[in-house]
């Protein structure tokens, strides 16, 4: 877009409003920085722990909702990397330590969509409300709540005894895209 037609189309009350919100961000994050923000991004470094960008929405749905001060995030499955696989049946593809660190890297996009939900600020986080956890495998798996560990005690080692959740950990026979697990979740979150 060209910066005149930009201009023309904002209008002085657009650029005025954009000026103010801008400043008003830099407002609130210099306060963020003041109150100590930035507790729980020290804590992911401290694990070694980077968040990868939160990924979009692949289907007709919103990655995460608010409603109130609960903070809920759609469905995320784990990422794939040759160390661990990410794809797979639990029980015939995949082992029970395998699809452990593929809830554990469900968990890394869930709270890549939780910082985003938190405006990047991820020192909002009240406590993690609920899990449910989804895991594809074989008729006769029954180490579901193994798996989902994963998760549960990444949000432990993050949050701490905030990060423990009410809990389900189910086992299924097909996930989207042939994902070895998908994992909903429900945050309280400050406002």
């Amino acid at each position: 877009m060209k910066r005149r037609h930009f201009f023309s189309t904002m209008g002085i009350g657009g650029i005025l409003a954009s000026s103010m919100a801008f400043a008003a961000s830099a407002k609130a994050n210099s306060n963020l920085t003041k109150s100590g923000a930035g507790r729980i991004d020290r804590r992911l470094k401290e694990l070694g722990i980077i968040l990868p960008q939160p990924t979009k929405a692949v289907a007709v749905y919103a990655p995460y909702r608010i409603v109130g001060n609960l903070a809920y995030i759609a469905g995320q499955g784990p990422i794939d990397s040759p160390e661990h696989p990410a794809f797979g049946r639990l029980g015939h593809d995949l082992s029970i330590q395998q699809g452990y660190q593929a809830a554990r890297t469900t968990g890394f996009n869930i709270l890549a969509q939780l910082k985003a939900a938190c405006g990047g600020d991820l020192d909002r986080v009240v406590q993690c409300v609920q899990i449910n956890g989804y895991v594809k495998c074989t008729d006769d798996f029954t180490d579901s709540p193994k798996v989902i560990n994963g998760a549960s005690e990444l949000f432990r080692d993050v949050f701490g005894e905030s990060g423990l959740a009410a809990r389900a950990a189910m086992g299924i026979n097909a996930l989207p895209f042939d994902i070895a697990c998908e994992i909903i979740s429900v945050w309280e979150i400050s406002r």
